[in-house]
């Protein structure tokens, strides 16, 4: 019992932090981005922690709630596309760790991670650049912008496994005590 009770509350503290990062986001337009990236790492804190199941129950409460209280509900699109980047290459990493007898898994998990972006990203930017950009579109800033998506993926999936790995594992001794 009283581990599902800390596992309740822990997450029920993670998705308020997450909502009001959304809320923030909206408010305070100088940090949108880097507010919805955090609120998007809390779930691969959840998946981290309590598992896929778990993480995606929590993303979509997140979302739901977001939906219901952000002022601006194209930032909480933002955050769903970022959260399921991290639900979909942490679903990726999983699967990928039962296999461990396959060649190039390092390989397979950066394609992997590519084409999850791409499959969001694409088609936001090829068949709805109006939700994108006001005004026509010369084809050079679709090229500009395809590759800047590239960066901006390579930039946010570095400061995810940064989060991940070096901050997450500090907080996470604090919270639940050193695990040996």
């Amino acid at each position: 019992m009283h581990v599902n009770a800390k596992k309740t509350a822990v997450s029920g503290l993670l998705m308020a932090l997450s909502v009001v990062l959304i809320v923030l986001s909206g408010i305070l337009d100088f940090s949108t981005l880097f507010f919805l990236a955090a609120a998007a790492f809390f779930v691969g804190i959840i998946i981290k922690e309590y598992g896929l199941g778990y993480g995606t129950a929590f993303f979509l409460g997140c979302t739901v709630l977001g939906f219901l209280l952000a002022p601006q509900k194209l930032y909480v699109l933002t955050y769903v596309m970022m959260s399921l980047y991290v639900l979909g290459i942490e679903f990726l990493w999983r699967w990928l760790g039962k296999h461990p007898d396959w060649n190039h898994r390092k390989g397979i998990f950066t394609a992997g991670k590519f084409l999850i972006f791409n499959v969001m990203y694409l088609p936001v930017l090829f068949l709805f650049p109006k939700l994108l950009f006001a005004g026509e579109i010369p084809k050079t800033m679709i090229l500009v912008f395809l590759l800047g998506g590239q960066v901006a993926l390579f930039l946010y999936d570095m400061a995810y496994e940064y989060f991940l790995v070096s901050m997450w594992s500090q907080v996470r001794d604090k919270i639940f005590g050193k695990q040996n």
